[in-house]
């Protein structure tokens, strides 16, 4: 099982990814959570680079996104699932979708299209997109800024409408979620998804 979570910043990915890993543990099961950019070398490098970094320019972000994406399906996702382990991963493909293709106009189609010969194809078994009003974002981060938080409204708009299309194009993958609900509501609704998907 491969099971990703979305959203924009502030809309409680990482908080989801930790309840659910910590929840099927307890189930005992084998459950290798990660992050992206981030998991390998490389990506928390990328992850530095990108975020904390100086300037970037759009399509040298999205390469680079998928540089660490590559490196950590090679090196933990793949082998994770291959053994039969649960992997959890806060943030994926639809996150380079709707930040690049949407967020920074660089194109959806053309963005999955390169995030997908990267990965060999691998899309996750469930996705987790907690929705949020791009004007909530700035309130909900509660620490400094990084490069794509500092982002203004048209961006964080731009980008939210990215993962609408997302949610339309694969709806038999992606869960929208209401982001403002509270955070043990969404994990029930989560875990509950995926029992009656598995």
């Amino acid at each position: 099982m491969f099971v990703t979570f979305e959203g924009l910043d502030g809309s409680g990915k990482s908080t989801q990814a930790e309840l659910l890993r910590a929840r099927l543990e307890a189930d005992g099961v084998d459950v290798v959570s990660t992050r992206e950019p981030g998991g390998t070398e490389l990506g928390e490098g990328v992850r530095n680079l990108v975020l904390h970094g100086g300037h970037v320019g759009a399509w040298a972000e999205a390469l680079l996104y998928v540089a660490a994406r590559a490196q950590l399906v090679d090196e933990v996702v793949r082998p994770a699932l291959d053994r039969g382990a649960a992997v959890i991963c806060d943030r994926y493909v639809d996150s380079s979708v709707a930040y690049q293709g949407a967020g920074r106009e660089l194109g959806l189609d053309r963005i999955l299209d390169l995030n997908l010969a990267a990965v060999g194809g691998l899309l996750p078994d469930r996705t987790f997109l907690l929705e949020l009003d791009p004007d909530e974002v700035p309130s909900r981060i509660q620490r400094h800024f990084d490069r794509l938080e500092r982002e203004g409204d048209d961006f964080r708009t731009r980008t939210a409408a990215g993962y609408r299309e997302i949610a339309a194009r694969f709806p038999e993958r992606v869960l929208v979620l209401d982001a403002t609900r509270p955070a043990d509501e969404i994990a029930e609704e989560v875990y509950g998804a995926l029992r009656v998907r598995t």
